[in-house]
């Protein structure tokens, strides 16, 4: 921000005034030196959190050692962290309840998870842009997402059952129904990002309805659309064990229900803490792609 210094006696209008600045220039210069530089505007809760994440995590972890060790909880409850490590060990080779190594759960969970999400992502995006675009869209496809969105995946689970039995499509359509209604809302809200001089811009240069929509409505919507992937494959992770309760024989979900009916807390927690490493690996993922592709987001 510039100053602007008034020098009493000085100036065009004073009678006598000389018309060189020179005798104001020491004047300048210390009240210049006297200036301290202004930090620039940064929102709040803006910078890296990286450190304070790392400090929180090893935290939690020296908690958990510490209240294991020292006998505070007792170990049905919460193993201990070298215990949970020896189950991962032994999940690996395969030596738990069904035989089966870990690699493999992780490889089903991994294809049901994924594979609803993509086919979830290829159809809810449309939809939800359709619906913020037209209110025909909006009045055909609003009703059910709306209705089904709040209930519990256990809820419908046995009619799924009954449509398509106990195979891997009911499994798969059961992660599907929970990652598409918030990827469809979410782009049904990223439609509302486009501003109307935005819109106006495109049509004043002879922009067609379907120009429009690629253009200027998706790009505005991506930063919603991210937003809403990454909170549906966390839907998904949360539905899958419950898809994977229907006679399944492998799966992250299935390991974990089928230790805890054994009372095997260690492998419980392994299973626990293998999803979310994944699901947050995911997440980054995800947000790396929105920095990627969305850099324009909060500018």
């Amino acid at each position: 921000m510039s100053q602007i210094l008034v020098v009493p006696g000085i100036g065009r209008d004073a009678p006598g005034a000389a018309v060189s600045d020179a005798p104001a220039a020491p004047h300048v210069a210390h009240v210049a030196s006297s200036l301290r530089a202004v930090a620039p505007f940064r929102l709040p809760g803006s910078g890296p959190s990286r450190g304070i994440s790392a400090v929180c995590v090893v935290a939690l972890v020296a908690l958990w050692w510490l209240a294991t060790h020292l006998a505070w909880v007792p170990p049905l409850f919460l193993p201990a962290p070298d215990a949970v490590l020896r189950a991962l060990g032994d999940a690996w080779r395969g030596n738990i309840q069904g035989g089966e190594p870990l690699w493999k759960h992780l490889q089903w969970s991994a294809i049901r998870v994924f594979g609803a999400f993509a086919l979830a992502a290829v159809t809810a995006v449309p939809v939800g842009i359709a619906m913020g675009v037209s209110r025909v869209a909006r009045g055909v496809f609003d009703p059910p997402i709306e209705f089904y969105r709040p209930l519990p995946p256990l809820a419908y689970l046995p009619l799924i059952v009954i449509w398509l039995g106990i195979d891997e499509a009911s499994k798969i359509l059961l992660i599907y129904l929970a990652c598409f209604a918030p990827i469809a809302l979410a782009a049904k809200a990223g439609v509302r990002s486009a501003s109307v001089e935005q819109i106006n811009a495109a049509l004043s240069l002879g922009a067609g309805r379907w120009q429009l929509v690629r253009h200027v409505i998706v790009p505005a919507a991506l930063p919603e659309i991210m937003v809403g992937l990454r909170i549906a494959i966390g839907f998904g992770w949360t539905t899958l064990v419950a898809a994977e309760m229907v006679a399944a024989t492998v799966g992250l979900g299935q390991m974990v229900l089928n230790a805890s009916n054994f009372l095997r807390t260690d492998v419980v927690v392994m299973g626990i803490l293998v999803i979310g490493l994944v699901a947050w690996t995911f997440d980054w993922f995800m947000r790396w792609l929105e920095q990627r592709f969305v850099p324009w987001k909060g500018r």
